[in-house]
């Protein structure tokens, strides 16, 4: 099968032509920087022809708009990235027959007061533009009706691009003390350990008859103050004073989910997969961070 991957050259994207690269399937991966077969998934004509031209039997859309407080300010883009798009994708793939496996987020929660794990189906109540447009794109996705899987992720992080992990080791081997909010609970994921559930997904074709929404973190819970202790540690980066704080010290445009936790069981059961503990996790991306700095 020839696989399609949007937003190749983004953190997800560059760990799955890792994870991807001793598959039995052909991938083509496509972003709109150079390297990359360029593909605007904005434009569904642009996606027909790329499909038929490549024989395509499924999209992995790993493209989104990503940064949460510019998302405020940015204007229609945000919607036509994060919901326009993917229904073309799924408009697509519905039309040859194919499936559409698209990551979504855990800010499409957080309007609402909870303590208790997030499952597939609870409403969403996003509190920002970027939560709302990737709602938005969930429902246009399930409105094609086509075969989809859609994975709400969170706290992502790995060895491509910039993300937290990266900027904690940063700020934690340069500063004397910086503060971190503790009012935010979550599960760090690891970029590998997703791309290793969609690939396992496609790879060995569970997704049949297995349509709808999934939800995938790393297993645990702890706050971005945890989080950080934890950077810092296996860094080796002990000089530094790690401090507690409200998120209320950070101003922001958005307001975050204070308690995005998600419930794993229904992909576990489904596709049988694999959901390694978040430090155990963060420990395999750390020792390889600090065999790049070497």
């Amino acid at each position: 099968m020839n696989i399609l991957v949007t937003g190749a050259n983004g953190m997800l994207g560059n760990t799955i032509q890792v994870v991807a690269k001793d598959s039995k399937d052909n991938y083509i991966f496509t972003d709109v920087c150079d390297g990359y077969q360029k593909l605007d998934i904005t434009s569904l004509e642009d996606i027909r022809t790329c499909v038929k031209e490549n024989n395509v039997g499924c999209i992995i859309n790993c493209a989104a708009w990503t940064n949460v407080d510019k998302a405020e300010t940015a204007g229609e883009i945000v919607e036509t990235l994060n919901a326009t798009a993917p229904e073309n994708l799924a408009i697509a793939m519905k039309e040859v027959d194919g499936l559409l496996v698209h990551v979504s987020t855990d800010y499409v929660f957080g309007g609402d007061p909870y303590n208790t794990p997030c499952k597939e189906d609870q409403k969403g109540t996003p509190t920002g533009v970027y939560g709302l447009t990737k709602l938005h794109g969930e429902q246009k996705i399930q409105a094609v009706g086509g075969k989809y899987i859609i994975v709400r992720t969170a706290w992502l992080y790995g060895e491509f691009g910039h993300n937290f992990v990266k900027t904690m080791i940063n700020l934690t081997s340069t500063k004397p003390e910086i503060k971190v909010v503790f009012d935010q609970c979550g599960t760090p994921t690891y970029a590998v350990d997703l791309a290793n559930a969609i690939f396992d997904i496609v790879e060995n074709r569970k997704y049949e008859g297995n349509t709808g929404i999934y939800h995938f973190s790393n297993e645990g819970v702890c706050s971005w103050y945890d989080f950080t202790i934890k950077i810092a540690e296996l860094a080796g980066n002990t000089d530094c004073k790690i401090m507690p704080c409200h998120s209320d010290e950070f101003p922001s445009p958005v307001k975050r989910p204070a308690y995005s936790v998600f419930d794993k069981t229904k992909i576990k059961e489904t596709f049988g997969t694999n959901v390694p503990y978040w430090v155990d996790s963060l420990k395999v991306c750390m020792g390889n961070l600090m065999k790049q700095k070497d």
